[in-house]
């Protein structure tokens, strides 16, 4: 791999560094042959849904895997937490980080209950447990935290404010799936634990998503919301929906399942290389990962810093892309600046400085089993060429980008 001269740019008309675009988030894959056998075997029993055998055995194998009392499948993430907040009671107001996937919000606000945003601490980027307490008003019924990147959120001061309020608390787990806290699985904190098992996702069941718990009475009242709200043959306990995976998604899911030692082997190989290759930039923050806890890896997450690396995060991104290396911003412009709930008046506590910063400086990377360790290694020497180019490179090029 040779070194790229900075006039060999795509940006500046030069081919494409990646023939192929190397996305964030493309689909991990187990084995093929296994899938195609669960098809032949759902395609013979001609039971395509309604809890068949496949969902049945990957809720068991998912529930030993987090050591979870309950674990209760769905078609999404977003699903699993719309049942968690309706099984869980949750009304009024609901506080949470902005720094978030707008599924987050919409998640309670499709319920008519109001997301109250609050700031996030700069590292990690999770909801800031110091700023929650003076969001608190009597409409307040729950606090709602989001493991992101899969690094888990301070959960033990959440639940001392939890309890001393009296509030319910979830967790959007939606990147945690596999990852640990103080020794043990994500999953089990909180009153319930929601995961997104998106294609996006290192682990995946084409679509899908699983609510976790070990409290009893939650647990029944989200089996049941997931199908409608029935709790037996022509009765309906509960407000329901039809949130049920499907056989074909607990297939790749138990396909997943399988590989999921590999896709987590190829993701800590991944962000040690990105570890690595941009140790020594300057303006380059790679997010660390605790090694002492278990990991997925699955984000590898930079944030830039203009004034040291000599360019913007959005001018990194747009020659990135340029070069077929589909970066990506997260979670721009954050969710109290989006729609719908920027223009609703009083919605939200404004500013968020510790977001604002961290929606304008971080950038995503491709990794998974798509991606290799020469692709890292050329990525970050694009990086690199950007980072020291000389006064007269920067301004060429902060007017073409």
């Amino acid at each position: 791999m040779g070194q790229i001269p900075f006039e060999n740019l795509a940006v500046w008309g030069g081919q494409p560094a990646f023939n192929h675009p190397l996305h964030v988030g493309r689909p991990n894959l187990g084995s093929r042959a296994q899938f195609a056998a669960y098809i032949d075997a759902i395609w013979e029993r001609r039971w395509l849904t309604n809890n068949g055998p496949l969902v049945q055995e990957l809720e068991a194998a998912l529930a030993d895997f987090l050591g979870v009392k309950h674990l209760i499948l769905v078609n999404n993430g977003t699903i699993a937490l719309e049942i968690a907040a309706r099984a869980a009671d949750v009304t009024g107001e609901v506080i949470m980080p902005s720094m978030t996937f707008p599924a987050t919000p919409h998640a309670f606000q499709w319920q008519g209950i109001k997301p109250i945003f609050g700031d996030i601490t700069p590292y990690p980027h999770n909801l800031d447990p110091d700023k929650v307490e003076a969001l608190i008003t009597p409409r307040t019924t729950a606090v709602v935290g989001v493991h992101l990147w899969g690094i888990p959120c301070n959960i033990e001061k959440l639940e001392a404010i939890a309890r001393r309020h009296h509030l319910r608390l979830l967790f959007d787990a939606a990147h945690a799936f596999g990852c640990s806290y103080n020794g043990r699985a994500i999953g089990n904190f909180g009153d319930a634990e929601i995961f997104s098992f998106h294609a996006t996702k290192f682990f995946n069941s084409l679509e899908g998503g699983a609510i976790a718990t070990n409290d009893d009475q939650l647990a029944a009242k989200a089996a049941a919301m997931r199908n409608f709200g029935f709790t037996g043959t022509d009765h309906v306990g509960f407000v329901g929906i039809n949130g049920k995976m499907d056989e074909t998604a607990a297939a790749m899911g138990l396909v997943s399942l399988a590989s999921l030692d590999h896709f987590i082997d190829v993701n800590r190989r991944n962000y040690h290389t990105y570890q690595q290759e941009l140790a020594d930039l300057p303006g380059i923050r790679l997010l660390p990962f605790d090694e002492s806890q278990r990991n997925n890896f699955q984000y590898i997450v930079a944030e830039i810093n203009e004034s040291e690396a000599g360019l913007s995060r959005d001018e990194m991104m747009r020659v990135l892309q340029a070069e077929n290396v589909l970066v990506r911003r997260y979670f721009y412009p954050g969710c109290h600046r989006g729609e719908p709930y920027a223009s609703t008046p009083g919605h939200t506590p404004l500013p968020l400085p510790v977001t604002e910063k961290v929606v304008d400086q971080a950038l995503g990377f491709p990794t998974g089993t798509a991606v290799s360790p020469a692709d890292i290694q050329q990525i970050c020497q694009i990086i690199r060429l950007l980072v020291n180019m000389t006064p007269q490179q920067r301004q060429r090029l902060s007017q073409i980008v």
